[in-house]
């Protein structure tokens, strides 16, 4: 578990640390990951340069009804792309946490809050099945490619129920599994770091959910993860637009769902 996560701040602080505002090396490269997994263009071009940086598999700022004064959380907050996005729409008098365990991350997120005049986002350092935030301090909680890299997902759901108040909602785009990896890819460290290794199968993931205390999970929509380009789906890791190889089509989705913590 310790090494996963060794490898996993090395990846991701090696990608904050880029030269350049993409991790692809082009902001055309990311922009087109992005299209593909539900962003458009008036959204990419609403955060500042830097925080796109094409790692996620869907989107849940699209699904979640976010209102003005809304508190908001963003598990695996990276550059802090979905974190401005939620800012943008929860106003002045909102606010958005952004927790990342990778301190590359969050010193490339607050640079990107700071240039562009974000006052109501903050970024935190930690990780996930040990969120850095208050019981019932969040009205939303969103998460993008993030919970399969971590290996306790029982502890990361009961964390983030924990987090949200009562009547809160949480929003996730994820990948999980509909077949079974082939066994060198599931014994890979750098497989389980771009995201496959660690995904488990569709059915025990939306139970890990229940588990923690939601109700009312709902898979909102679905892709073939094979497809996509972003980067967090790179089997090998070599590269942020690597897709998938095409033996694992059918086998790898991506799933944006939606829960609610009871009253």
């Amino acid at each position: 578990m310790d090494d996963v996560k060794s490898e996993v701040r090395e990846r991701y602080g090696s990608i904050a640390r880029k030269a350049g505002a993409s991790c692809c090396g082009g902001s055309s490269c990311c922009g087109s990951a992005s299209e593909k997994i539900g962003y458009d263009a008036e959204q990419m071009a609403a955060v500042p340069d830097g925080a796109n940086l094409g790692l996620g598999c869907g989107n849940p700022t699209a699904i979640s009804g976010l209102k003005p004064g809304e508190a908001v959380l963003d598990l695996g907050s990276g550059a802090g792309f979905d974190c401005f996005l939620a800012a943008n729409s929860v106003g002045p008098q909102g606010a958005v946490i952004g927790v990342d365990m990778t301190e590359a991350m969050i010193d490339k997120a607050w640079a990107n809050a700071e240039k562009a005049g974000y006052a109501n986002v903050e970024f935190r350092l930690g990780e996930i099945e040990a969120l850095p935030v208050d019981d019932a301090s969040v009205d939303v909680i969103i998460s993008n490619c993030v919970i399969n890299l971590v290996p306790d997902k029982q502890q990361a759901f009961a964390e983030a129920f924990r987090a949200l108040r009562p009547g809160g909602r949480m929003h996730v785009s994820d990948i999980v599994l509909d077949g079974s990896l082939p066994p060198a890819i599931t014994a890979s460290v750098k497989a389980y770091v771009g995201c496959v290794a660690g995904a488990v199968s569709r059915g025990t993931y939306l139970m890990a959910m229940e588990a923690a205390g939601f109700t009312e999970v709902t898979i909102e929509c679905e892709k073939d993860a094979s497809e996509l380009l972003a980067g967090c789906c790179s089997v090998e890791g070599s590269g942020c637009c690597s897709p998938a190889p095409q033996t694992l089509a059918g086998v790898l989705t991506s799933i944006t769902v939606s829960a609610q913590k009871p009253q």
